[in-house]
């Protein structure tokens, strides 16, 4: 967890290169105030609703062997960088300066050196920009107590590990020393609690926050506003899902009525059945040959070239063909001999006829050359 401290600047001067050099305060023990959901946003321990949480650095935590360590070379930034800090991958695009080595203990504070070696943040503190904010990592104990001075706090910090010092307009631990006039009534090591906020408008209403709660807030904000982007685009997906899919199933119907109206009922195949057969009936009366398998166009077609030849069909349409079928059938009706004949066929033949079948078929053979 990243917490943020602040400190006054002090013996300030500038460079021939331009750089501003400094010795500061970058930290401090006492106790100070924290949002419930910086300390505790999954309330773990019941705190994450507690409008201030009272944080305790003892001694040992401000002073600790590895903590004055940690003080020394850590990058300067304007404003803190949010997330886990500065590390090797965001410092080119964060990193202002720097804290020098010379760590001492002055007092209840840690002093420190450091030098501001970019225009614009060197800018922004000549204008006014002039707190320092430590940026750390540290243990929460979460346990109540009172400090030595009778103040009481809600939790406290182990050694405490430096990752960062931010330029700061209001930071959280006040000042002590400042460039420029001193508010003689700000409290000792804080700043005027008017002085100390700021005004935010949240969903059309003007709030008084610290700066802190400032930043909880807009973080907060943008993660609800996130959270509705993320939603609405899951309800348009789910929606196109289901126009597709509307989609689909009207198509499939449109399919499945069009495969009802060819689907034949009995009367329908009762009639195909009974043109067919008198189709053939007809294809018989003129040319008798096995029609199976063949379609009526086919049978028409068949019977035209059998009776008349391949050139009464060539390049001819299926209309003039049909038609030329239904001539040679109203031909076949008008014959009596070839009625007879054909009403012959089907009777059975009496071996024994003496002579009478010899008889028919010489008549046929004669009918047959006089109709060529």
């Amino acid at each position: 967890m990243i917490f943020t401290d602040s400190v006054p600047v002090t013996g300030v001067r500038r460079t021939e290169d331009g750089y501003l050099v400094a010795e500061a305060r970058v930290a401090r023990t006492g106790i100070q105030d924290y949002l419930g959901t910086e300390i505790d946003p999954d309330n773990e321990h019941g705190l994450r609703d507690k409008p201030i949480v009272r944080v305790y650095r003892p001694e040992s935590a401000v002073f600790h062997a590895d903590a004055m360590h940690s003080y020394a070379y850590r990058p300067m930034t304007n404003g803190h960088p949010g997330g886990d800090g500065v590390n090797s991958k965001n410092w080119k695009d964060v990193a202002i300066g720097q804290t020098g080595g010379e760590v001492v203990r002055d007092g209840q504070f840690v002093k420190v050196p450091l030098v501001l070696m970019d225009a614009k943040a060197i800018a922004d503190y000549e204008s006014g920009k002039r707190e320092l904010s430590m940026g750390y990592g540290a243990e929460v104990v979460f346990q109540d107590g009172v400090t030595g001075d009778g103040e009481q706090y809600d939790c406290y910090l182990g050694p405490m590990k430096m990752n960062h010092l931010s330029l700061e307009h209001r930071a959280r631990g006040g000042i002590d020393l400042r460039i420029g006039d001193h508010n003689p009534n700000t409290p000792k090591g804080g700043h005027d609690m008017a002085d100390a906020l700021r005004k935010l408008l949240v969903d059309g209403i003007s709030i008084d926050v610290t700066e802190q709660g400032a930043q909880a807030i807009e973080k907060l904000s943008t993660k609800l506003a996130d959270a509705a982007t993320a939603t609405k685009n899951l309800t348009d997906a789910h929606a196109t899902a289901i126009a597709l899919k509307d989609g689909e199933l009207a198509q499939k119907d449109a399919e499945i009525d069009a495969l009802k109206g060819k689907q034949l009922s009995d009367a329908d195949i009762d009639k195909r059945v009974t043109a067919r057969a008198d189709l053939i009936s007809k294809a018989k009366s003129i040319a008798d040959a096995d029609y199976t398998g063949k379609t009526d166009a086919e049978i028409r077609k068949a019977v035209v070239i059998a009776k008349l030849g391949d050139a009464a069909v060539t390049g001819k349409a299926d209309a003039y063909i049909d038609a030329r079928f239904e001539i040679l059938v109203e031909d076949a009706a008008k014959d009596p001999v070839r009625q007879h004949f054909q009403a012959q066929d089907g009777k059975q033949k009496n071996p024994n006829d003496n002579g009478q079948s010899a008889y028919e078929a010489r008549l046929n053979d004669a009918w047959k050359g006089e109709t060529k």
